[in-house]
């Protein structure tokens, strides 16, 4: 009785229902590939973004050991300058005094 009530109830399809149908699926895979290639895309740009990102904290790294360093010659330097300022008073402050 289940298998009559079935049969009773399933319309035969029209081949213009088929085709319409058959033309749904064909754009939905269609989206599908579409959607998969862009996702395919979109994780290509994830990894450049990441790995450049990667790279400018290494840069960045690197930038501030060198500004560091700079810092300390630049303090080095201006002792120096400093010291033979003194100096160059000193001298003068001596052929003044004379």
């Amino acid at each position: 009785m289940a298998v009559k009530a079935i049969r009773e109830s399933v319309a035969p399809i029209r081949a213009g229902d088929f085709e319409s149908l058959e033309q749904k699926v064909y754009r939905a895979i269609e989206s599908l590939k579409a959607a998969k290639a862009a996702r395919d895309a979109a994780e290509r740009d994830v990894a450049r973004v990441r790995q450049q990102m990667a790279d400018r904290a290494d840069e960045l790294g690197s930038l501030r050991h060198e500004m560091v360093v700079m810092r300390r010659e630049r303090e080095e330097v201006r002792g120096r300058v400093e010291k033979l300022l003194k100096q160059i008073e000193a001298l003068t402050a001596d052929e003044s005094g004379r």
